[in-house]
């Protein structure tokens, strides 16, 4: 009796629990076992411990449907899941918590965790540092490299430790930084807002936020106005404003949400062009045209020209201010100080790429796997797009961990749908049946090659094993570029913003690789990815290899993403013509048929 009252009040306080405790949701639960595989790594645990918990995670982030719906049956039928995770997985949607990770945390200080956030840092590194210096946090691990105490560590020496420092450095960086997407968004509002102040003439978005760098620090508007100061004091009293750092006639500087800074720069018209070059940047670009003005004679300023007689040559144009050196005008990605002035005098700027250009998307999603749209959402979202082919390229099998990626007998079901679907909407699009396969951690594909073989185009990726060495990771690269019906090569390098910048990897082979066997890398427009980032897009461009920029929408609302992917492809010079979203229909079609 006394037992079975026992159950009764469990079985009700666990009702009460699962009223209050928010539900964990797939991607809760991926992270949880995510944070138990570092932290037995980081234990000295066996390694096949540590890879069964990460390979849970893999399934079950890629999981279609929720975990909180499935029974016990069908989470076991979840590849790389068994009995003892199927527990974890019910003890955790239970009650939202892990016993077995609660005992764990007093093993291993959870803190160590936050290194795994330096780039080139992993377990192993963390309990060299945690075991032979007693390091816990990032803190502790700061203050002994600096102090050199890492350099003479098993493993490392006086280069690792500078990485090291670096990765913190750019940790910190990265922390005190927006994605650019979310900058973007916060900044487009704030442009509507101050051009309805009364004396505004003109306001416009300059800084590095103009440029499309990957991550802004804070926000640059650029205005005309005959009433500067009134302007200025209606800025520093509007809504949102939480501190004025200063004020003044030409520049206010003020603190908006999230801590951001947001500074505002004002001029009479017939200077708006200067200030609007000056401001844009980067600082190394206007350094190198200030250099190049004074050999000219005249002194740039945000305020125009000087010449010898100190009379003033005024820029309301910011095309006026490379006219006035005779330079071509150079777009604002380009303003790093990276040959682009040079370029410029010799009118040898590239011809970058714009979203009106782009006719093509090469990597989208649907229902069928992860996706939320229909593929008649994604077909009419792309037509209203002007995009004139999309390729529909779900997830095989490996990366959905689940049964509702593709496999043959799937994508034999989806190719019927498309049929209907190009049927119906003619020569408005071409619709184009393919699949994002996965890499294997030996280079392979998931499915047979008469599969892949049966596609109109055939995009891989990596979604695991970064841990791998460079040379590993380079030749698994390597190995599926020289797959026979391979076209695309997805987010290459694993970057992740602002956590990483990517995988270890030989590029200069890769490229190499790419090159010779004509398979296009791309630039992936989601703001997570942006990858291949500018400097990897720029060198491959160099060596001649193929690029494409794609969504990689997940839905409709996602197409919205490929301004992200163009500004990478215009910040890395690539020129338009090699870029393969770009050809007329006939062309690429021509190429991808020649490829199989």
């Amino acid at each position: 009796m006394v037992e079975k009252i026992f159950v009764a009040i469990k079985f009700h306080f666990l009702k009460v629990l699962a009223s209050i405790i928010p539900p964990m949701t797939n991607a809760d639960i991926a992270d949880t076992f995510d944070r138990i595989a570092n932290l037995l790594e980081i234990k000295g645990e066996i390694i096949y411990k540590v890879l069964a918990y990460r390979r849970a995670a893999e399934s079950i982030r890629t999981l279609t449907g929720d975990l909180a719906n499935l029974s016990e049956k069908e989470i076991l039928a979840i590849p790389n899941v068994g009995q003892a995770i199927t527990e974890k997985i019910q003890e955790l949607l239970r009650t939202g918590q892990l016993d077995f990770l609660i005992k764990l945390e007093t093993e291993v200080p959870s803190s160590l965790l936050d290194l795994l956030l330096i780039q080139d840092v992993g377990p192993k590194k963390v309990a060299l540092f945690w075991k032979q210096v007693g390091v816990t946090n990032l803190q502790e691990l700061e203050r002994i490299a600096r102090a050199g105490k890492l350099k003479d560590l098993p493993g490392m020496g006086e280069k690792s430790e500078v990485r090291i420092l670096s990765g913190i450095d750019a940790l910190k960086q990265a922390r005190t930084r927006l994605p650019i997407h979310k900058a973007l968004e916060i900044a487009n509002e704030w442009l509507i807002i101050l051009r309805k102040i009364q004396g505004v003439d003109r306001l416009e978005i300059a800084g590095s936020l103009r440029r499309w760098k990957t991550s802004i620090g804070d926000l640059d508007f650029v205005g005309s106005s005959n009433v500067p100061g009134q302007v200025m004091q209606t800025l520093v009293n509007l809504p949102g404003i939480l501190k004025v750092i200063s004020q003044g006639e030409n520049k206010t500087s003020v603190e908006i949400a999230d801590h951001l800074n947001m500074q505002v720069w004002l001029q009479p018209t017939e200077r708006f062009g200067s200030l609007w070059q000056f401001v844009t940047g980067s600082k190394e670009h206007n350094i190198r045209l200030r250099e190049f003005a004074v050999r000219k004679g005249l002194s740039l300023s945000e305020r125009g020209f000087l010449n010898h007689d100190l009379k003033e040559i005024l820029c309301p144009n910011e095309v006026d201010v490379y006219q006035n050196l005779h330079l071509a005008w150079i777009p604002p990605e380009l303003r790093e100080d990276q040959g682009e002035i040079q370029a410029s005098q010799t009118s040898t700027l590239p011809d970058l790429v714009t979203i009106n250009d782009i006719f093509a998307d090469l990597h989208t999603h649907s229902h069928w796997t992860d996706g939320k749209s229909t593929l008649e959402e994604m077909v009419q979202a792309a037509i209203s797009r002007k995009i004139s082919v999309i390729a529909i390229t779900d997830h095989s099998i490996s990366v959905t961990g689940s049964m509702a990626g593709m496999d043959a007998k799937r994508l034999d079901e989806q190719k019927r749908e498309i049929q209907k679907l190009q049927e119906k909407y003619g020569d408005t699009i071409t619709i184009l049946h393919g699949i994002e396969a996965e890499v294997g951690e030996d280079g392979n594909l998931d499915l047979p090659d008469e599969v892949f073989a049966s596609l109109d185009i055939v995009v891989a990726s990596l979604h695991f094993s970064f841990n791998q060495s460079r040379e590993v990771i380079t030749r698994r690269l390597i190995k599926v570029i020289q797959h026979p019906h391979v076209d695309v090569i997805a987010h290459p390098g694993g970057r992740e913003v602002p956590r990483t910048e990517g995988n270890d990897i030989d590029w200069e082979k890769v490229f190499r690789a790419a090159q010779e066997n004509q398979v296009a890398l791309e630039i992936n427009s989601n703001p997570i990815h942006l990858d291949l980032n500018e400097k990897h897009a720029r060198a491959a461009s160099e060596m001649g290899v193929l690029i494409s920029i794609n969504t990689d929408a997940h839905s409709v609302q996602k197409f919205e993403n490929l301004k992200f992917g163009v500004s990478i492809a215009r910040r890395g010079w690539v020129q338009k013509t090699g870029i393969i979203n770009t050809w007329p229909t006939r062309k690429l079609l021509s190429w991808l048929k020649n490829r199989k």
